[in-house]
């Protein structure tokens, strides 16, 4: 398998959401490497997208999203759950990729759990192979579109974008 690149990470969110599906999240954990593929995504594109952190413009939290594609946003959901995002595109366009899940583990905060996500992988690069990274295994996946789930405080045009993408079974 061969690791992704800046030039995957600086494509769109709409794009990448759709291209991650299938490809492997690497961990490093107490120097050993784990391997989840991912099954789930959802993309989230800048100011104009309602449903985006960026919405509301830069903020401490939010901060990474303008970065330049291919770091980490984590950020903690309702107290409990971890949830991980792939920052893409230009810097200062502030979009990205929400991992909904991994094979054997459906669902954002179940993915994190079992990949031990935390905000220590905040700002991270994807582009080394220090404690995450991405790999392709080269292999054509089919998938399924539907709405992001959980945005009910978004206009209902962005409630209504399909923008959330699945891999077949």
């Amino acid at each position: 398998m061969k690791q992704l690149k800046q030039d995957f990470f600086s494509q769109g969110a709409y794009a990448a959401a759709q291209h991650l599906i299938g490809k492997w999240i690497c961990r490093r954990i107490d120097e050993e490497i784990y391997k989840f593929q991912i099954t789930e995504t959802e993309c989230y594109i800048g100011s104009c997208d309602t449903a985006c952190h960026a919405h509301k413009g830069k903020t401490p939290r939010t901060s990474v999203m303008w970065e330049k594609g291919g770091v980490c946003y984590v950020y903690l959901c309702y107290g409990i759950h971890y949830m991980l995002n792939f920052i893409t595109g230009d810097k200062g366009e502030a979009e990205g990729v929400l991992i909904r899940g991994v094979k054997g583990a459906s669902g954002p905060g179940r993915a994190t759990k079992a990949m031990q996500i935390d905000k220590t992988l905040y700002g991270k690069s994807l582009l080394t192979k220090d404690k995450i990274w991405v790999e392709d295994d080269e292999k054509e996946y089919s998938f399924s579109s539907s709405k992001r789930i959980g945005i009910g405080y978004a206009s209902e045009e962005d409630q209504n974008r399909l923008w959330r993408f699945v891999m077949d079974e």
